[in-house]
């Protein structure tokens, strides 16, 4: 009992020395005394050396509004004006294919809900490719069937997709012979 009312005296004169926020920690319960006595001694023997300068930092400076950069294969096309060719692929799948007459590098594809934006790649075959590389899309045209891929997985989204042109029945332009006579 004792040494509880000696450290109460010893942190009510520390406490009577020290800042405003070191005498609120005097009051605290007294199951812990000693260790608040022990961190106002401390306290108060670091409170006689010089208080260190608060120097503002200041804040970096703001970079000039710059517009943001539209990514071709990221933004959805438009396709206002545009010819527009329906295929019709194995197991049902359905790709729209919109062209441009001023344009023959660019088409856009509807495959699923979106509209993507496919740039022409050259070929030594001279078969029709375009990409979207940042979906991962090409689009191989070739006279008789087009071709949806994922370059980012290496599968066939779509295979054997034909228009209706290709779908219509071949005519011969060869005139027919006539039948053997006998």
């Amino acid at each position: 009992m004792m040494k509880h009312t000696l450290t109460a005296i010893l942190i009510a004169g520390f406490s009577a020395t020290l800042s405003p926020v070191f005498a609120q920690s005097a009051s605290t319960p007294a199951s812990a005394p000693a260790a608040s006595a022990s961190a106002a001694a401390s306290s108060a023997s670091s409170s006689t050396t010089t208080p260190k300068k608060t120097v503002k930092k200041k804040a970096p400076a703001k970079k000039a509004a710059t517009p943001a950069v539209v990514d071709e294969d990221v933004a959805e096309p438009s396709v206002t004006g545009s010819a527009v060719v329906n295929y019709q692929c194995e197991m049902g799948a359905k790709i729209t294919v919109y062209t441009n007459a001023g344009d023959d590098q660019h088409i856009a594809l509807k495959w699923g809900k979106r509209i993507h934006r496919l740039t022409r790649v050259t070929t030594e075959t001279g078969a029709n490719r375009f990409e979207n590389h940042h979906y991962g899309l090409v689009w191989l045209d070739i006279p008789t069937k087009g071709i949806l891929l994922d370059s980012k997985t290496g599968h066939q989204l779509a295979n054997d997709c034909k228009s209706p042109e290709q779908m219509a029945p071949k005519t011969s332009d060869a005139p027919a012979t006539p039948a053997a006579q006998g």
